[in-house]
């Protein structure tokens, strides 16, 4: 369930009130975990997997009457505000022009008399908050532009160039800052909210960074950049059954050498930052670690891309070393070889099983049927990459619904969705992950994401008031009972 989904009548979901209401259901449900998209800003197109920083958190998701609850804000100066027309969907465009003068007016307030706990958050996170606030003042002041357009003085850090900066646009990054601190604040008491009704977080780590980013313009040395500070290579996913040109994602690729040499310290930090919000971490395209498609800078399509070598295990085991075992999920999905499959054997992940992809024709020797499943593995009947059960059965080819419907032996009568809920309650996966929208029965109009695709109705799906309630915690809650999956 994404944070953005969460209803409330100001555009988008946030961490307050209906957060801690999603948080109550999930205990009343009998529910352990709860997993979430990325909670970092998005940029332009909307994703989370394509991030102005991956440390900063989403400022759209700062609860507005929590803010109001503190003296913050006043009732009228966001109650009244036209936030949209469908309360289904999270119009990120007037969201972009309504909410931010919403948020300077609480940051304004903050600042006029800094809190102690404020001075102490920004020396805490001194070590990527200045860089990020800088990069945002900076964007703003040249209309939004890529930091790949700017004067080259502020594009290449330029010592002289961003001293300048930093004092004409003091201003603004104070109101970056205090957005920063007005978010973890928030994070930080929902989290324990969590926590004490036995509910644990699990977070989405995207394994690459978006160019446009505060990551890749204040270390530029870390990705595979030429001297001007553009992509050499780029990301993605070559052709395959699901797409004859392949997936191309854009994200400048890491100089893996150059990080090998300095021990990972960006990796490592970033992991560690990680795991200070999040009780799990489920790190996004696994298979990157042993080999990377890299696509030359340009191109239109990923056809043209090839293989190279990742980091493998030695990675993992610096990881290990330095920060401890951590509690991470694999996303082992997508095109696996058997060294893909011998890494996620040596770093003792559990990797993840989709039924979906369990009756697609075009995806043979995944595993993915639920009687093959191992105990040390995470069963999810879809992802926010995946349709609905109910858009899968309605779109899928006929043979493989039919596959799917004799082995799971579904019902229409009471709705595929929960016949196919219930196989991977009852699989030998020691962890099962629903998405909340097949909970609910909806079809695809409620799909998170189409990969491949920009627009239209990606990352927008939004739940409405009154969909978590006491009749639906009742029947999850004995599913949970019938194949003991309820927490200890």
């Amino acid at each position: 369930m994404p944070i953005s989904a969460l209803p409330s009548p100001y555009g988008i979901g946030t961490l307050g009130a209906a957060a801690r209401e999603f948080v109550d259901f999930l205990a009343s449900a009998g529910q352990s975990c709860w997993q979430m998209l990325p909670v970092c800003p998005t940029s332009f197109g909307d994703s989370p997997y394509q991030s102005f920083s991956s440390y900063a958190g989403n400022p759209y998701f700062i609860d507005l009457e929590d803010l109001a609850a503190e003296g913050l804000l006043r009732a009228e100066e966001f109650r009244d505000l036209d936030w949209g027309e469908d309360p289904r969907r999270v119009d990120y465009g007037r969201l972009y022009t309504i909410r931010y003068p919403v948020l300077r007016k609480a940051c304004d307030r903050l600042l006029a008399a800094e809190p102690p706990e404020f001075l102490r958050f920004c020396e805490e996170h001194r070590d990527w908050l200045e860089d990020y606030a800088l990069f945002m003042a900076l964007k703003e002041r040249h209309g939004g532009v890529s930091w790949f357009r700017w004067p080259e003085g502020e594009r290449l850090r330029r010592g002289a160039a961003l001293d300048a900066a930093r004092a004409e646009l003091a201003g603004e990054t104070a109101f970056w800052r205090a957005a920063q601190y007005l978010f973890f604040r928030q994070w930080r008491k929902l989290k324990a909210y969590a926590n004490g009704k036995g509910v644990s977080i699990i977070g989405d780590l995207p394994i690459y960074v978006s160019g446009d980013s505060a990551d890749v313009w204040s270390h530029p040395e870390q990705f595979q950049l030429d001297g001007e500070g553009r992509p050499t290579e780029v990301a993605g996913c070559p052709p395959d059954g699901f797409s004859a040109d392949g997936q191309l994602w854009g994200n400048p690729l890491f100089d893996w050498e150059r990080m090998r040499a300095d021990g990972y310290r960006w990796w490592l930090r970033r992991i560690a930052f990680q795991f200070r919000i999040y009780d799990t971490l489920r790190i996004d395209h696994f298979r990157g670690f042993d080999a990377y498609y890299a696509i030359p800078y340009g191109e239109d399509t990923a056809r043209n891309g090839r293989w190279r070598p990742g980091p493998g295990i030695e990675f993992f085991e610096t990881v290990n070393r330095t920060l401890g075992r951590k509690d991470i999920i694999a996303e082992d999905l997508g095109f696996l070889t058997d060294s893909v499959r011998a890494l996620l054997d040596r770093t003792g992940y559990p990797g993840m099983k989709v039924l979906e992809f369990a009756f697609d024709s075009r995806d043979t020797g995944g595993g993915y049927l639920p009687h093959c499943y191992t105990p040390h593995c995470v069963a999810y009947t879809g992802t926010h990459d995946n349709d609905t059960i109910q858009g899968w059965m309605k779109n899928a080819p006929p043979e493989d619904v039919a596959f799917a419907t004799a082995y799971l032996r579904l019902s229409a009568g009471e709705g595929y969705h929960w016949g196919m809920m219930r196989s991977a309650w009852a699989s030998a996966a020691d962890l099962a992950v629903m998405q909340f929208q097949d909970l609910l029965g909806l079809g695809s109009e409620a799909r998170m994401n189409v990969p491949s695709t920009l627009g239209g109705n990606n990352w927008r799906w939004r739940t409405l008031p009154g969909t978590y309630d006491g009749e639906l915690a009742r029947r999850l809650r004995r599913e949970m009972e019938i194949y003991q999956r309820l927490p200890c």
